[in-house]
Parts: structure tokens; C-alpha cells; sequence
């Protein structure tokens, strides 16, 4: 397609495989999973809050630097590995960080990911 295109984020973590970090379709920007991990490092921050706040912003820096931005989210889909263990923190912290977005969102717990992390996140948002 003429309009595709894709991106990569200098301030996010590298991907752990073969996939940019989000990909434009029209006016659509879908972003590949985010981590916690920090930018430049394969630092993994200890911790669900942790983890949580670093995730966050690494999704902020994608689509920034996609051209989009974090009031443009529509939608969300946040990957845990122990739900029953994390849900709550992730909960509050997410009500922090949208506070002012609403995207729609789906939550589900899944064994494991790529990496020793304890959160993902797949989003969707609109381009400016």
C-alpha cells in the first residue's frame, strides 16, 4: 500500500525480533508488542509498578515518534503474566496514565512472554 509505513522508536527498547515497532495503515498507527524494558539497555525495571510505568512510556515514545500521540490511543491490550498477582497495581497505575485518554481496553494473562517481563502492551491510535 502506498500509505503503509513503517517505524522505529530510537528511545524505546530494540525489538526482540524481526518487526518494527509500529506500522501506519491509512490513518491508523498499530503498534507491535511494547515491553518494559529501558531504552538503549535490556534493563528490565523490577517489579509490576515498575514495569508498568516503564511500558507506559515506551509506548508514549512510539507513537511520538511515529507521529501520533498518547491522547490519540484507541485501543489497548495488555498482556500479564500473573494477573491475580499483578491486576490491582497495573489497574491503578493505568488510571493514571489515561486518565485523560480513554481508549477501550482488554486484559489477559498469559503464561509467559519473549523475555522475563511481566507486562505487554498491543495498541492501536489514530494518526495526526
Amino acid at each position: 500500500m502506498a500509505d503503509d509505513k513503517s517505524f522505529d522508536s530510537s528511545r524505546a527498547p530494540r525489538p526482540v525480533g524481526a518487526y518494527p515497532h509500529a506500522r501506519s495503515v491509512g490513518n491508523l498507527l498499530f503498534l507491535s508488542g511494547i515491553g518494559p524494558r529501558r531504552g538503549g539497555t535490556n534493563d528490565i525495571p523490577e517489579g509490576i509498578e515498575a514495569q508498568c510505568r516503564s511500558v507506559f512510556d515506551n509506548v508514549r515514545s512510539v507513537l511520538e515518534d511515529a507521529g501520533s500521540k498518547w491522547e490519540n490511543l484507541v485501543d489497548v491490550t495488555v498482556f500479564l503474566t500473573d494477573i491475580e498477582r499483578d491486576f490491582e497495581i497495573y489497574n491503578r497505575i493505568y488510571a493514571e496514565y489515561f486518565a485523560e485518554a480513554s481508549p477501550c481496553r482488554t486484559t489477559v494473562e498469559v503464561n509467559r512472554l519473549p523475555t522475563p517481563i511481566s507486562i505487554e502492551l498491543k495498541c492501536i491510535a489514530t494518526l495526526e
